[in-house]
């Protein structure tokens, strides 16, 4: 549980210390969300109806931008083989890696998509739903992106590999997500949705873990 904390405390340190680096994320997000309207020229009426599908999929590719160094560093200056060689256990590691990649990249997201969905006219339900989605699908898409990061950590060109080991996983979360938030809007209940959501999120975050443990044991015996 130490070293765990540690962990996290060390990736906050290390964030606030890079936060141009670690903010990119943030910026993209906005720049998609902002630039859209502009690009299409629609009317109100429109940019209400494809807000959902265009912010899940702004944090989606906002997401994935973040993921590719989420290893990377640990393995190259060798604290991921340290820490496998110790009595620690990789699943905590992997825990801890993925929980504050959240914390740093995702829940800034979180907190500034309601102005935006606000910019979109995206009704005020639905910006509730939008951000209860948001906070169960994007932890989803961080562990599960965490499983290619992962197995894809020792090879020195993964930049194309990763999008294709990870994208059909995001599909269904892509599609509940925005389902949850477009019914909202339209004046139906997302109760199935949200349900839905919430399970894989349960289930993500369950087994992820071992499965990244797993994939970064095979990259450090390399």
């Amino acid at each position: 549980m130490r070293g765990f904390l540690y962990l996290i405390k060390r990736d906050l340190i290390l964030a606030y210390r890079r936060r141009g680096e670690f903010s990119n994320s943030l910026v993209f997000f906005g720049l998609v969300v902002l630039l859209f309207p502009i690009g299409i020229g629609a009317s109100e009426k429109l940019l209400s109806e494809v807000a959902p599908g265009l912010i899940w999929i702004a944090a989606l590719l906002a997401t994935m931008l973040s993921l590719d160094n989420l290893f990377k560093e640990d393995f190259q200056d060798g604290t991921l083989e340290q820490w496998a060689l110790s009595k620690h256990s990789l699943v905590s590691f992997a825990w801890a890696r993925l929980f504050s990649h959240w914390v740093i990249t995702a829940l800034p997201l979180i907190v500034v998509a309601p102005l935006f969905a606000v910019s979109l006219s995206l009704p005020a339900d639905a910006i509730w739903v939008l951000v209860l989605s948001l906070l169960l699908g994007t932890p989803l898409l961080i562990f599960i992106g965490g499983i290619g990061v992962a197995l894809t950590t020792g090879l020195k060109k993964s930049s194309l590999l990763l999008p294709l080991l990870v994208l059909p996983f995001y599909i269904p979360v892509l599609i509940f997500g925005a389902s949850a938030v477009e019914v909202t809007a339209a004046g139906w209940s997302a109760s199935g949705q949200l349900y839905v959501l919430g399970a894989l999120f349960v289930l993500g975050i369950s087994l992820a873990p071992f499965a990244v443990a797993a994939a970064l044991k095979v990259s450090v015996s390399q």
